[in-house]
């Protein structure tokens, strides 16, 4: 796995690259214009003490295709942290492994806008797997533009994964942090501009989030029984837990809603790392994610497995497609399982956000002690079946974005793309049919590796 997670500092070029079919010739899709985009963590400096994955800088690596041409290129993300570590020419932080520096005069946290990427009013957002200020890129350049303040001087940030509605524009994001208020919860209109931020007291203490979805009328919430034992805080330590005895909760607020107005519902407890969908459906608001039932390494009560289960860090990777259901007439709640394979990173057409989704796509996590991603499946929420595309041996991919045809309408009729990486080192842009999903229909060699990464996105030209 080192082959893999080494941080990888390229050259700042744009660089000219063709797609090769999967007969062996140069093709590229006339279909399609716009720009993959991927973020990820490339570690500018040494890091300070021992270092964990999600502590890199950010990095995103782009390309551009539209005319028969794809263009790639590659930028860190000039956050303040990164252009004052640079100055320094020493690292001034320490990472999620070491202790907290609670008196570092720089703030206790390094946002380096590493993790995902969200386009909203005409905007490339880089953004940070905490929460921290997203930083603006260009496009197709990715030159970094500067901190993104939504028109208000909004310093409290937003989290890594904000939900843009495709029919309104707006975009809806929470914060959290271990001081109170404990999470909040805001919208940005169509245009950019912040108009709605209101704190969500029902969260009694720090939580570690990562995810919200949303439906037509409704943002949903979580609070999660996995956070650092308050206990140990007050004696100024930290260790987090996770309580089993403790449910998980899921709050629907009105869209401009305040806590007051946010209805909680209790689940089986679990942490959730990523959504794919909500939507209404009667009285019912129904949620698909991936669930994970035992999330810390270490932890005596996890289960015993006849296979490797992948973890980062204290992270124990070991999700399963899921659906939750809350009735808002009767508080009833329901969850099951809809699959028992290791699914994560999904994604769907975010065309269909909010509303009603067939498909969901979702690289398949191999058996190794990391991270790995050995395939990608299309999963059928109407049927409940899958399809399943492997990789070749050695070749790990990432996220696979649904990317529209031009003109296009149905759900499904889009492409899908994803990087991947090599043992060998060699990467390359893998191009499938979501429709009519199996081999990929084009590759695109890349001049140079791509380290395995986070989330991408594809925004539209």
């Amino acid at each position: 796995s080192g082959v893999i997670f080494i941080a990888f500092v390229s050259s700042s070029g744009v660089i000219f690259i063709a797609f090769v079919s999967s007969s062996g010739e140069a093709s590229s899709p006339t279909d399609l214009e716009g720009t993959f985009v991927r973020n990820g963590a490339n570690p500018l400096l040494v890091p300070k003490g021992r270092y964990h994955w999600f502590d890199g800088d950010g990095m995103v690596h782009g390309i551009q295709i539209g005319g028969g041409q794809a263009t790639y290129r590659n930028r860190y993300v000039r956050t303040e942290a990164l252009v004052a570590e640079r100055e320094a020419g020493e690292p001034l932080w320490t990472g999620i492994l070491e202790p907290v520096e609670w008196d570092n005069p720089r703030g206790p946290f390094k946002n380096s806008a590493n993790t995902d990427l969200v386009y909203h009013a005409g905007k490339l957002l880089a953004l940070w797997w905490q929460t921290g200020i997203p930083y603006e890129l260009s496009l197709p350049e990715l030159e970094t533009r500067g901190p993104e303040l939504f028109g208000r001087n909004h310093r409290a940030g937003i989290s890594a994964h904000p939900k843009v509605d495709p029919t309104t524009g707006e975009m809806m994001f929470m914060t959290f942090g271990p001081k109170a208020p404990y999470l909040s919860y805001g919208v940005v209109d169509a245009h950019g501009e912040l108009v709605h931020f209101t704190a969500i007291d029902s969260v009694p203490g720090g939580r570690y989030q990562h995810d919200i979805a949303i439906t037509e009328h409704y943002t949903l919430l979580m609070d999660l029984p996995m956070y650092a034992d308050p206990e140990l805080l007050k004696l100024g330590k930290s260790r987090v837990r996770f309580f089993r005895d403790r449910p998980a909760r899921f709050g629907l607020i009105p869209r401009h809603g305040i806590d007051a107005e946010v209805r909680w519902f209790e689940f089986d407890a679990c942490y959730i790392y990523h959504t794919i969908n909500a939507w209404e459906e009667g009285d019912e608001v129904v949620m698909i994610g991936c669930r994970i039932a035992d999330p810390l390494v270490g932890d005596p009560s996890n289960p015993q497995r006849a296979y490797e289960v992948p973890a980062i860090g204290l992270q124990r990777l070991e999700p399963r497609l899921w659906e939750w259901r809350m009735n808002l007439r009767t508080g009833a709640t329901h969850e099951r399982a809809l699959g028992d394979r290791l699914r994560e990173f999904p994604r769907m057409d975010n065309r269909r956000l909010g509303t009603k989704s067939r498909y969901s796509y979702l690289p398949a996590i191999a058996p190794a002690p990391t991270l790995l991603f050995e395939g990608l499946v299309k999963f059928d929420h109407e049927t409940g079946l899958e399809e399943t595309y492997r990789y070749p041996e050695g070749v790990f991919g990432g996220e696979a974005v649904v990317c529209p045809r031009t003109g296009s309408t149905g759900e499904d009729d889009a492409y899908l793309l994803s990087f991947t990486t090599s043992l060998e080192g060699t990467s390359e842009l893998y191009v499938w049919s979501a429709r009519e999903f199996g081999e990929p229909i084009a590759k695109v060699p890349l001049p140079q590796r791509v380290p395995v990464g986070y989330h991408a996105y594809w925004a539209p030209a």
